[in-house]
């Protein structure tokens, strides 16, 4: 794809929604001058709307009238630029006629999602398609599952180039400020209630290697389970389940696989949430795990699910500027290579994970897809943040104030 091609370089979809607006901020502050941005959504008034409140920069910005539900308007909408970069959410209810227009279109795709299911259905519909045409599409570029791919991705890298061989045991240790967004929770209630319609694909999400290339050819190493009970931690803190754990844990195997099992083919890989030491984090692991059970369960049985809707973050809402700049995120991941070394990487950044640090992962994930097209990892088709985006996107991570580093134990 040339620049000339195409009418922009990226289209923000969902521009007028909460999330699509910090993103369209962080373009308009971040993005290089020339870069040719656009803004989509249903309404044109709502767009011009949000258009005025961002920076300067955007003033210009051409707005795109684009509807979900329209497979003709989602395939003149990626025909006629470059990236798109989708906040529509829940995906498996609004997401397949994007994805399944930017594979036909040969363009290139970045997304929110953090559902097995949907990420499942678009690389069986779209993976030739896209490989044919010369797309990447990339799930999962932002707090789920940017740091736990990256970081992972840096672990292999450096046990490899120190002759460690590959990586057994992998844990990532998630600590945080801040929440989840409406968006987050409703593409989970989706997912409960695709459960609930049809029970099969429970085996298909639950799956440890639900997202793989080839699950025949998966090794047979025993992995991680996704929720399990409080446990106290080598460095003494406690731990309890970490609510994306069973998203992306799918996503960091799926980027083993892609690169024919370049981490290691014993590599285990698992996530927990670091709730503190001593009887206050025993106290509050228990209280955690519980809570989450709880609520999961809540959302599977209707009466309680409609109540779960009225105390929830609703799609498109969150909290205030305020709120936001003081939220952060951390994880610590540690890792065992085949020769016994150990190594502990770093992944961390200022602002609340679900919406602050957020926006500057997927924003700099799309300026990467954009921009950066001679430096990106040479893959296309249907692809993860680590194979699609690799060191390039670690790099502008950096540059964007993120930490992502490896340290030898």
């Amino acid at each position: 794809m040339t620049a000339s091609a195409r009418d922009s370089d990226l289209v923000v979809f969902g521009a007028t929604g909460f999330v699509g607006k910090l993103l369209a901020a962080y373009l308009a502050e971040h993005a290089p001058a020339g870069t040719r941005i656009a803004l989509a959504g249903r309404s044109r008034a709502r767009l011009e709307e949000a258009r005025t409140a961002l920076p300067a920069a955007a003033a210009d910005w051409p707005l795109i009238e684009a509807d979900a539900s329209d497979p003709a308007s989602m395939a003149a909408l990626a025909a006629g630029t470059r990236v798109v970069v989708t906040t529509v959410g829940p995906y498996a209810r609004y997401g397949m006629p994007l994805v399944e227009a930017c594979a036909a279109a040969g363009t290139h795709y970045a997304d929110l999602t953090g559902e097995v299911l949907f990420v499942r259905d678009a690389i069986d519909r779209v993976d030739g398609v896209a490989r044919g045409t010369g797309a990447k599409i990339v799930h999962a570029c932002g707090y789920d599952s940017i740091p736990s791919d990256l970081s992972t991705m840096l672990l292999a890298a450096r046990a490899a180039a120190d002759g460690a061989g590959g990586l057994r045991d992998v844990r990532l240790v998630a600590t945080l400020k801040g929440g989840f967004s409406g968006g987050t929770i409703d593409s989970m209630r989706a997912q409960v209630e695709a459960l609930e319609k049809d029970p099969s694909l429970r085996k298909v999400a639950g799956h440890p290697y639900a997202l793989s290339p080839d699950r025949a050819a998966e090794p047979r190493t025993q992995q991680p389970r996704d929720a399990g009970l409080p446990a106290q931690l080598p460095d003494g803190r406690w731990s309890a389940p970490f609510v994306m754990a069973s998203f992306n844990t799918r996503i960091v195997r799926r980027s083993n696989a892609l690169q024919d099992w370049a981490y290691g083919r014993e590599f285990s890989y698992g996530e927990v949430m670091g709730v503190g030491g001593g009887l206050r984090g025993a106290v509050t692991a228990g209280v955690v795990t519980a809570g989450l059970l709880g609520a999961v369960s809540a959302m599977s049985f209707g009466p309680t699910r409609s109540l779960m809707d009225r105390v929830l973050p609703a799609p498109g809402t969150g909290p205030s500027e305020e709120v936001r700049a003081k939220g952060w995120f951390r994880m610590d991941v540690s890792a065992t290579t085949e020769s016994g070394r150990r190594y502990t990487a770093v992944a961390a950044g200022k602002g609340d994970p679900g919406y602050a640090a957020t926006a500057v992962m997927l924003g700099e994930a799309a300026l990467a897809l954009a921009l950066d097209g001679d430096r990106l990892p040479d893959r296309v088709g249907s692809l993860t943040p680590a194979t699609a985006l690799g060191d390039v996107l670690v790099g502008r991570l950096r540059a964007a104030g993120h930490t992502y580093e490896v340290i030898p134990a």
